[in-house]
């Protein structure tokens, strides 16, 4: 272990600094020597002291000298001259305090000299980001463990509102069993370095879509660290790219309530006791206690909110809902190091527990409350619900809300607050705070409450029992309002209760337009659970299973078993009803760690889908034993993505009819996303039992547009006409082979009419996107829609296409007119 040095003017400083540092390192076996003032009262600085404390520090493995200013540098530089030798001894130029403790940290365990002095020469990080000074590689150089491999790597942040708190918590859980380190840097910015393992200081890299992230990692698996990494960030890091049909407001610019969850509330106000935390002055005990304090009601915080995510028992996917993708994230800051490191080291230093995890988590909100972009400064909100989760089980406070009858008005609300809200109870919600963004507002649109927030201040003094009325999309508050006002209000709202109830009510029901057509609405799924969902919400069958849920993010791939377990769970939930399997839909753009890929340029024209399978048969193989297997029980047919040419098609039915028994009814279907494949329809309508137009994709490469890159992401509609004629030689070139839309188009609705106008019989759509699909189905007639499809066709952009349809209001029941 390396000794250190102090040389100060101030025995009393010197000492003082001392102290501070082996409080940081927990009596760990650390040689600290001194060697300050002349004597104990009289400033100055002496080189043969310093030299006797070099000596004294000095254990073979070398020695750091930190010292204040002035004279105590030349006093160092010359006990350097008076000492035989010098290789293994080193002048820090880091602050004396800051520095100290840095590298007493570093030495105590284990760090090498070079390693020690970088970590005391960067002490200054914390501080400067906190005071939003500069901390790029420039102001303060980077920290680089000696003997280990380090490789960079970067990638463009696709998410739609940056690298926030959920995709920064699945980041973290996917890296946190490598024996790596990986460092973020937001080079758009020049914020940074963040660890890898500290959900709120990737948070304060602001990092926003299109800004882009530079990795280093170092260590034993830094390669595979790296290559998960950039996995991720393929991936958006779990989510997915925003659908057409929205399910929650945009935030406004408006500087009156920002709408936040749709519908409209009327009701009393009423207001939740507000917890206050009267923090204690003075520990209840010596810092251990304190420290022991603090870690139990970490622990229980953490138990309460896994109570609180309710995962699926089994293999389901994380992060299957709303509420469990919060709470996720607020579990990844309770294993926080750089959160819970800072409390106990104010524990350590005299603080209670309470006062010195409210002073941590206050710090990092602060941090975050001071970016520009509105989405990251609501963040803070999760720091802070974290800390009076923590602070509630410290202080024995109960910090959840009673639900009453009526609209709730609160300054803002944790998202456990809003978890324990009864919906058929609270009727809506006021915040006089909050954003459309923070986790609270997700739980409300999860949970279908009406919610406004960022009304101001005022909204706290409104006497309980005052009529509120409020619409949460377009953000419309009524306090007290007159009549005439109230009525509006009313109307608006049973238009869309009756809308809903009737789309509802219909779900169930299959979608017959009104010239007699009936149209297969389906539902794209991810899980059983989704699956159970769909059912619920109306699916006809599942248009759509996307298997490769069960093949990322793990080790090894799934075994034959697993697979057909998961699979069979679904069949089973649609109870009958059809269910399309499609295979494997991984590839450059998704890589799997357990089996060799080439390292591409472009992925998406590389080896994926289908192309990987092939190339990949142990994989192919494995999976369509697994369906064969469920569909020897249930309605289930294989759907190959990724397809080009007939030769695939060919050799994959191939492959399935080795496994599959002669007497088996398993239709086979085909994802229609390259255009060569739409453009030669009638080829390949003789190999399959269907045709599903994934859009998305189809749209990507007909307009030459990576849906990914926000630099071109506006070029990518899919009512494009040159994606609309390719869907149209689909439709007349599968004469009578079924043709189904699982891609986003599916549920948009100026999309629908054109797309049924043009010949698709199915379409299949997220399952919230279920019953009012279905409603709009049943609102058209064929008949119009295909004269509008026609016209379209004869359009110049997608821009003109849906001007069109926006002024075309006689598709609902009758021709429109030329």
């Amino acid at each position: 272990m390396i000794g250190l040095v102090v040389v100060s003017h101030s025995r009393r400083l010197a000492d003082a600094a001392v102290d501070l540092a082996t409080q940081m390192v927990h009596d760990r076996d650390l040689r600290i020597e001194v060697a300050a003032g002349l004597d104990e009262e009289t400033l100055g600085t002496d080189a043969t002291a310093v030299a006797d404390a070099i000596i004294a520090a000095d254990s073979g493995s070398g020695v750091l000298i930190l010292m204040d200013l002035g004279s105590a540098i030349l006093s160092a530089e010359l006990a350097l001259e008076l000492l035989p030798t010098q290789h293994r001894i080193r002048l820090c130029a880091a602050p004396l305090v800051e520095g100290l403790v840095a590298a007493a940290v570093a030495a105590a365990n284990g760090a090498a000299l070079a390693e020690t002095a970088d970590e005391a020469d960067n002490a200054l990080i914390g501080k400067r980001t906190q005071l939003g000074i500069d901390t790029t590689p420039e102001a303060l150089p980077e920290a680089v463990p000696q003997n280990e491999t380090t490789m960079r790597g970067s990638f463009i942040v696709a998410n739609e509102h940056g690298l926030h708190a959920r995709p920064a918590a699945r980041l973290i859980a996917e890296l946190r069993d490598l024996d790596c380190r990986i460092e973020l840097r937001n080079l758009t910015t020049g914020t940074g370095p963040a660890s890898g393992r500290s959900l709120s200081r990737i948070a304060a890299l602001g990092a926003l879509t299109g800004h882009e992230i530079e990795i280093t990692a170092s260590g034993p698996a830094a390669e595979h660290g790296m290559n998960r990494l950039l996995m991720l960030a393929r991936q958006r890091f779990g989510e997915e790219i925003p659908a057409l049909v929205a399910d929650h407001p945009a935030p406004t610019t408006s500087t009156g309530p920002l709408p936040t969850s749709t519908g409209i509330a009327i009701g009393p106000a009423w207001q939740p006791e507000t917890t206050h935390f009267v923090l204690p002055d003075h520990p209840a005990g010596p810092p251990a206690t304190e420290r022991r304090l603090l870690d139990d009601a970490i622990a229980r915080a953490k138990e309460r909110l896994r109570s609180e995510i309710q995962l699926h028992p089994g293999r389901e996917p994380r992060y299957t809902s709303p509420q469990s993708e919060v709470f996720q994230a607020h579990l990844l800051l309770l294993d926080d190091d750089e959160l819970i490191t800072g409390a106990r080291q104010q524990i350590a230093g005299g603080a209670a527990a309470a006062g010195a995890w409210a002073t941590a988590l206050d710090t990092a909100a602060q941090q975050l409350e001071v970016l520009p972009d509105p989405y990251l400064r609501a963040r803070a909100a999760d720091i802070r619900a974290v800390r009076d989760q923590v602070l509630g089980e410290l202080l024995g406070q109960d910090t959840r809300v009673a639900s009453r009858p009526g609209i709730l008005v609160a300054a803002d609300l944790t998202p456990a607050q809003v978890a324990g809200l009864d919906e058929t109870v609270v009727t809506g919600i006021v915040l006089a705070h909050g954003s459309p963004t923070s986790h609270a507002a997700i739980l409300a649109r999860a949970k279908g409450i009406p919610a406004v927030s960022a009304a101001g201040d005022s909204v706290l003094r409104i006497p309980t029992g005052t009529t509120i009325a409020l619409d949460g999309a377009t953000g419309e508050l009524a306090i007290d309002p007159q009549p005439e006002c109230l009525a509006e209000f009313r109307a608006t709202a049973a238009e869309q209760h009756n809308r809903r109830q009737s789309a509802q009510s219909a779900a169930h029901d299959v979608a017959v337009s009104r010239d007699g057509v009936m149209v297969h609405v389906a539902a794209n799924v991810g899980s059983a659970a989704e699956a159970d969902h769909a059912v619920r919400a109306g699916a006809d069958l599942a248009g759509l299973v996307r298997t490769e849920f069960l093949f990322l993010g793990r080790e090894q791939a799934p075994s034959v078993e697993e697979q057909e377990q998961v699979y069979r769970d679904i069949a089973k939930s649609f109870d009958g009803r059809r269910v399309v399997l499609r295979t494997l839909d991984v590839g450059g753009d998704k890589p799997l760690p357990y089996i060799s890929q080439p390292r591409e340029a472009n992925p998406f024209l590389g080896l994926r889908g289908t192309r990987l399978g092939l190339a990949h048969p142990e994989l192919l193989r494995d999976q369509l034993q697994a369906i064969v297997r469920v569909a020897a029980d249930y309605p289930v047919s294989v759907m190959f993505p990724m397809i080009t040419t007939v030769e695939e098609v060919r050799t994959a039915r191939r492959m399935l009819g080795t496994i599959a028994p002669p007497d088996l009814d398993i239709e086979v279907g085909i994802m229609v996303e390259v255009p060569a494949v739409a453009a030669r329809a009638a080829v390949f309508a003789g190999f399959v039992d269907f045709f599903s137009i994934g859009t998305n994709d189809l749209t990507q490469y007909t307009l030459a547009v990576e849906r990914g890159n926000e630099s071109v992401a506006g070029l990518a509609d899919p009512l494009d006409p040159g994606v609309l004629h390719l869907i149209d030689k689909v439709c007349r070139g599968a004469g009578d082979t079924r043709v189904a839309v699982c891609g986003e188009a599916a549920a948009d609705p100026a999309a629908v009419p054109l797309l049924l106008g043009l010949g698709v019989s199915e379409l299949s759509v997220a399952p919230p996107a279920l019953p009012l699909t279905k409603a709009a189905v049943r609102e058209l007639d064929i008949q119009a829609c295909r004269a509008a499809a026609a016209r379209a066709l004869a359009c110049e952009s997608a821009t003109q296409v849906r001007s069109q349809l926006a002024r075309n209001i006689a598709l609902r029941g009758r021709v429109p007119t030329a």
